[in-house]
């Protein structure tokens, strides 16, 4: 099980950034994935979560109507796309694969990560 990350960039506040995880030695049917960040100085903190079975999505409530996350089978790729950007949304970004038949997305759930890709906000 492999994870990749990537997609994190410098944009101004109000910008858009896509990032990418692709997965490895496993299908978006095997595991549930996660977006997980980590602000300087901070704990992690749940981003956003997507269950492949039975196709079920969650977005933290602070970025509920900013961010997307969304796969692609085709590519074994699930993508996090965020919009209107805020620079405390600057921090590591952290994709994740846990088990299907758990439905929390918290650190805690997930078992195997993938390195992550550092977003930063700031004009």
């Amino acid at each position: 099980v492999q994870l990749q990350a990537s997609g994190g960039g410098l944009v101004q506040p109000g910008g858009s950034l896509r990032l990418s995880c692709t997965a490895s030695g496993f299908t978006l049917d095997d595991y549930a994935i996660g977006w997980f960040r980590q602000a300087p100085g901070k704990g992690r903190e749940a981003v956003s979560c997507f269950w492949g079975i039975p196709g079920t999505t969650y977005v933290a409530d602070s970025m509920k109507g900013r961010f997307t996350i969304s796969p692609d089978n085709t590519k074994n790729t699930v993508y996090l796309q965020m919009n209107s950007l805020k620079p405390e949304d600057t921090a590591v970004y952290y994709c994740a694969a846990g088990s299907l038949s758990q439905y929390r997305c918290i650190e805690v759930a997930y078992d195997f990560w993938g390195q992550g890709t550092q977003v930063t906000v700031s004009s």
